[in-house]
């Protein structure tokens, strides 16, 4: 396959988590046969510093005309007093909105060899193996009225959180495709006994599971679902949830997985005519700047990323299953991170990447 993909390192790690998952990208397209086209371009902090904007124009070009987009990190602690419009994450919702990535795919599993990694005891979270599906473009961090107004003791701040029945359906129906290729569960998460917005959250997901009559579906408080991801996380197979709870939610996922740097994301968009996905991927976590450029940053959850892109963006399941168990050899084998307590001395973020190019073969 010819595969055209927009690299987008953006800030802090990024860079350097983006450029083992490179490595690994390329190691796979060479191993396959496939010919990679790959594209550089600006998000975030960086993109501000050059261009003066975190989404600029060329971006939103370049990540419409390629097949996948593979993106790092944004954010930097010099713009947390800048207005909305002039941070970092600003870029990230605008390309999320620019490509239609309604829905995003947050895998959390907890590895045998990376259970004592977790701060919870091995039973709870041994066996973990969950997908949160976030709807991406609507709800709270896009809906308008937006802002803050007045001076002094008269300022005010609001966020509207807003979705329709379109919204809902489009995110519950990819939900409940998933739930169909795993254990054939959908929890559905909400706060409607205080929101009205989570009223029709609850009405529209119910009647979407009446679609899928194999599929069993339960609603859960997001409340409720915060402590039962601690206390029984073997209980969810697909999570399914709007844009703000679906944040919080998956960065508790985490905890689970041992450590942030371990969660990769694909968010999903339209089918193509050729039937693959519209996909934006990027790990979990932020840019932590406070060990940029130390070659330290743990690189599986950009390199786990790698894989949902082969799989969902390119069709490509062999190549994805080959990443997926490399990233399982190389947990095995201990020389990892330090955020995932490694048996001996820490492995850098480059050797992390060699090492899953070397389990590939």
């Amino acid at each position: 396959m010819n595969l055209n993909v927009l690299v987008l390192p953006g800030d802090g790690i990024g860079t350097e988590v983006t450029r083992e998952a490179v490595r690994v990208l390329r190691h796979v397209a060479a191993k396959w046969n496939h010919t990679l086209n790959i594209t550089e371009g600006l998000l975030g902090g960086i993109a501000i510093h050059k261009t003066g904007t975190p989404f600029p124009e060329e971006t939103a070009r370049l990540a419409a005309a390629a097949d996948a987009t593979l993106m790092g990190a944004v954010g930097l602690p010099e713009f947390d007093d800048a207005p909305p419009e002039k941070r970092p994450e600003k870029g990230l919702l605008g390309i999320r909105q620019a490509l239609g990535v309604y829905a995003n795919l947050r895998p959390v599993r907890a590895y045998a060899s990376q259970l004592d990694s977790s701060p919870l005891k091995n039973h709870l979270v041994e066996g973990t193996d969950m997908i949160i599906v976030r709807e991406l473009t609507g709800g709270i961090y896009y809906g308008t009225p937006r802002g803050i107004t007045g001076d002094g003791a008269e300022m005010r701040a609001v966020n509207t959180m807003t979705y329709s029945r379109f919204e809902i359906e489009r995110v519950s129906r990819m939900a409940f495709h998933l739930a169909r290729a795993r254990r054939k569960k959908v929890t559905s998460v909400d706060k409607s006994n205080v929101l009205e917005n989570s009223q029709l959250w609850r009405r529209v997901v119910t009647e979407m599971g009446r679609s899928y009559p194999d599929v069993e579906l339960d609603h859960m408080l997001v409340d409720n679902c915060a402590m039962q991801l601690i206390l029984n996380p073997k209980r969810f197979d697909i999570v399914l949830t709007e844009n703000m709870f679906g944040d919080i939610l998956s960065d508790e996922g985490a905890v689970l997985a041992g450590s942030i740097g371990m969660l990769p994301s694909a968010s999903i968009g339209d089918q193509r005519p050729s039937g693959a996905w519209v996909g934006l991927y990027e790990p979990v976590h932020g840019s932590a700047p406070d060990i940029a450029g130390q070659n330290k940053a743990n690189p599986l959850g950009a390199i786990g990323s790698v894989a949902a892109m082969m799989s969902y963006s390119f069709g490509l399941k062999e190549e994805a299953a080959a990443v997926e168990t490399a990233i399982e050899a190389v947990l095995a084998s201990r020389h990892v991170t330090a955020d995932l307590r490694p048996s001996g001395a820490p492995a850098t973020t480059e050797q992390v990447g060699l090492a899953v190019c070397a389990a590939i073969g």
